[in-house]
């Protein structure tokens, strides 16, 4: 699922960020699909969510701890927080101080979650980023986001003001420590059918890609199930049967397996091996746990 193997890792945290600046556009299913990716191959993970008004992370964490208790099911969790807006006229400070902690913990990765509006906290997590993942509904309402078109033959004619706060933190953070950003944006809400609209986005995010710097890669299409699991905290990498997700599995919830994984594929995050270890050492032990003991497992001999 997460191929990528670890590069130096130099022992702090792998940020991903999920941003853009439009609501509704599938952040806090991203990233908790992501979150949850990691936990399954062994990584310590953190989240946090920067959106203190909505809140459909903290939620959707929330609702997955709660299914988990209500049904006994071992369902991974990530160490989590939502940091709050400061209440004194220095909310920068205030928040600065509660978001750096966080960060500095001893985790593998930390995946944050940020608000569909440019704020001090948002720019910040943008700055910290080693993987900013945008997600995109496949439309040029989404697409204003990154770039202005030509409305006769929908040419691209520039770039939005988010295109450019994330080019100035990226540059910034280079010049800082020498880190570069992997910045993927993320294709959702995709029609299963082709249709001139989606040709022509595709088209758009090809040019901005090489005028930006970033990586298009197809994300989740418009599906039901995507909707349902939010009650209950689930994702589609989770068991799909009806003791996990309280319904008769269908067709829909392999094919949304499918393509979370392709997904996880593409974003290609370096993955500590310690963790990998871990993750299958505890498959190991699961497998083992019901079978009775050998003698040579009693005595070890």
């Amino acid at each position: 699922m997460l191929v990528q193997a670890s590069q130096g890792r130099s022992g702090s945290a792998h940020v991903v960020v999920l941003g853009n600046e439009k609501g509704g556009s599938g952040k806090s299913t991203t990233a908790l699909h992501i979150a949850v990716a990691l936990l399954k191959a062994g990584q310590r993970v953190a989240t946090i969510d920067l959106d203190c008004r909505q809140q459909s992370f903290t939620r959707y964490i929330d609702n997955r701890a709660a299914w988990a208790r209500r049904t006994k099911l071992d369902l991974e969790l990530p160490v989590h927080r939502c940091i709050k807006l400061g209440e004194t006229m220095q909310i920068a400070e205030n928040e600065h101080s509660e978001f750096q902690p966080a960060v500095e913990s001893s985790f593998d990765f930390i995946v944050i979650d940020t608000p569909g509006t440019d704020s001090y906290l948002m720019r910040l997590a943008h700055s910290m980023a080693d993987t900013l993942v945008t997600p995109l509904n496949d439309s040029f309402l989404d697409f204003d986001v990154l770039g202005t078109v030509d409305p006769a033959n929908y040419a691209v004619t520039g770039e939005s003001h988010y295109a450019e706060m994330v080019r100035d933190v990226r540059r910034k953070r280079r010049q800082l420590d020498g880190a570069t950003t992997d910045w993927i944006v993320v294709r959702n809400r995709l029609s299963m059918l082709g249709s001139r609209n989606k040709q022509l986005v595709a088209e758009g995010l090809k040019d901005l890609s090489l005028r930006l710097g970033f990586r298009y890669v197809d994300g989740f299409a418009e599906r039901v199930v995507y909707r349902e699991f939010f009650p209950r905290g689930l994702t589609a990498l989770d068991e799909i049967d009806e003791a996990t997700l309280g319904m008769r599995p269908n067709l829909g919830h392999l094919t949304a397996r499918e393509e979370v994984t392709s997904l996880l594929r593409q974003l290609k995050l370096p993955l500590d091996e310690r963790g990998r270890r871990r993750a299958a050492n505890q498959a190991e032990w699961f497998n083992q746990v019901d079978k009775p003991l050998e003698v040579h497992d009693i005595l070890g001999v």
